[in-house]
């Protein structure tokens, strides 16, 4: 028994051949999600350059009142979630038109010319605007691209975890800026302290589209094109298995099932055909209104206030110096990366997806109440060593860290990758997507605006989020169904839509072996003119009768 079937407990490990989970598609899965990593590394760069010295003396920040600086900061970091959003959107066009693979080699391309415009810009506010929702529109593509593409090659067994490591490399990426940031403002003088964190941002987008460049395209798309051969091909090569072995067999025909039944719904493939699957069969609209929830629970846990304002947060709580400021956040990096490994390998298929995100909503709630007691009671003051408390505090924003790590950071972004129908798949991962962006964005815009204005040095920042983190427990427990261990075909099960199909086909059996009503023994079958008695069978008359043979009743 190797390492993953003694640390993967669901029924599809125990049943499926040991031979799918090759070096193949982890390859796969980590080069795509370096695509992940773009969207972490800004996260973490950007925070700990906008308190640097060098980059507010460039950008004229340091002549502003609080409030103007406050604006300013939340522009800037704003501009690359504009960007993602409309990125996540024109993305899936691009997905479904030519692919999974060609979209999100695109899509590292267009983050390296926004890397660069940023770079170049040197105290030139426009120019740093340009580049970052430049910049934007790739790493908005890729966060949609990613989980899809990996979802859509992962074995069924492990699909959480694999799709799951997009959320690992984003807490990568923010751990790497965070000391790269801490490294540049101790050793390098002068504008090179913030341009080199941000031109490391172009590592990621390099190494995505080295590694996607080698790797195949998904399986699901080209069935969805009905390129059954080479879906056959790569997934044969994908799992180590023959095209005609058993496995191999079950997965292409559960694709074909699925796509069937999808084009019995709505027969169309055009936009509009898609939408009305969507949005008119229930089963379909609830998986859309349920990614789109997952997505906006997850920015109003506040992650996003951390992730972007650590070191303007961790000033507020009591630690002096922006040099201490940022080693306190790369402290906070490193707690998400492992604690996102961790889940990984430990909890994503054997715990689930259902109840990582209840008990973590809860102790989430529970640290952000913390914080905000201990800022509303006990105030940090400029100057003055942090209290007892204080340090409990400190430890709850770590803890905070592990907790998102442990529900709501990766099991958003599997469940939403992993839950349409294989003609909505791309759609409906842009559209949790692009939601994720709007809310980063509007988070990215209150949150220094909160932290000068809601109470006494913003206490009631931290009780706004927890409270929406209590509330979270409630949606997960009526709306949100466990999925760990199914193929993605089987999700139409789940939702009720294989039951509709079957609904359909009966009805339509029953539409055609309806009775036909005849009033002569010796006719036979004529052309319908359209009439119906009132029972809903046809009726023939007298006029329609044919004397050319005898009548087969």
């Amino acid at each position: 028994m190797g390492l993953l079937q003694k640390v993967v407990k669901n029924e599809a490990m125990k049943n499926d051949p040991p031979q799918i989970y090759g070096w193949k598609v982890f390859f796969l899965s980590a080069s795509a999600c370096f695509g992940g990593m773009l969207f972490g590394w800004d996260i973490g760069a950007i925070g700990g350059i906008l308190v640097m010295p060098s980059f507010m003396s460039a950008y004229g920040i340091t002549k502003l009142s609080s409030t103007a600086k406050a604006n300013l900061q939340s522009n800037i970091v704003s501009t690359l979630q504009g960007g993602c959003f409309f990125g996540s959107l024109i993305a899936y066009w691009v997905a479904d038109r030519w692919g999974r693979k060609p979209a999100l080699l695109v899509a590292s391309a267009i983050t390296i010319v926004g890397i660069v415009i940023q770079c170049a810009s040197d105290g030139h506010l426009p120019a740093l605007y340009v580049g970052r929702l430049f910049a934007g529109l790739g790493v908005g593509a890729a966060s949609m691209l990613t989980p899809l593409y990996v979802s859509e090659n992962a074995p069924r067994a492990i699909r959480g975890g694999l799709t799951g490591l997009y959320q690992l490399f984003i807490a990568t990426g923010t751990m790497l800026s965070f000391w790269v940031n801490y490294g540049t403002l101790g050793n390098l003088k002068g504008n090179a302290q913030w341009q080199v964190p941000l031109a490391l941002q172009a590592l990621p987008a390099i190494m995505l589209f080295v590694g996607l460049a080698l790797c195949n395209e998904s399986p699901r798309w080209l069935a969805r094109n009905d390129n059954w051969e080479k879906a056959t091909a790569v997934l044969s090569r994908l799992r180590n298995l023959p095209p005609t072995h058993e496995y191999i067999t079950m997965e292409l025909d559960e694709m074909r099932d699925q796509l069937e039944n999808e084009r019995l719904l709505v027969g169309g493939a055009s936009f509009m055909d898609l939408q009305k699957e969507m949005w008119l069969i229930k089963g379909n609209r609830n998986r859309a209104l349920t990614s789109i929830g997952l997505m906006i629970c997850q920015q109003m846990t506040g992650t996003n206030a951390i992730n972007y304002y650590a070191p303007l947060i961790f000033l507020g709580l009591g630690i002096p110096e922006a040099q201490k400021g940022l080693f306190a956040t790369g402290i906070y990096g490193v707690v998400k990366m492992v604690t996102c490994a961790a889940f990984l390998l430990l909890a994503a298929d054997s715990l689930g997806r259902r109840r990582s995100l209840l008990w973590t909503s809860i102790a989430q709630g529970c640290a952000m109440f913390i914080i905000g007691f201990y800022v509303r009671f006990d105030t940090p003051v400029k100057g003055a060593p942090i209290p007892p408390f204080g340090y409990v505090a400190l430890t709850c924003i770590f803890l905070f860290a592990a907790f998102f790590q442990f529900g709501w950071g990766p099991c958003c972004w599997i469940i939403v990758s992993e839950i349409p129908t294989a003609r909505l798949r791309a759609m409906n991962v842009a559209l949790a997507a692009s939601t994720q962006w709007l809310f980063n964005f509007v988070v990215a815009q209150a949150v220094p605006h909160m932290l000068v204005t809601v109470g006494k040095g913003g206490y009631g920042t931290y009780f706004i989020f927890g409270s929406f983190c209590f509330s979270m427990f409630f949606f997960v427990w009526f709306l949100i169904p466990e999925t760990k261990g199914m193929s993605l075909e089987k999700m139409d099960d789940l939702f009720g839509v294989t039951e509709l199909v079957k609904e359909k086909i009966h009805n339509d059996e029953e539409a055609h072996h309806k009775p036909t009503e005849i009033h002569e023994t010796t006719a036979t079958a004529p052309r319908s003119n359209g009439n119906v008695d009132k029972s809903g069978a046809e009726v023939i008359h007298d006029d329609e009768v044919h004397a050319d043979g005898p009548a087969k009743i």
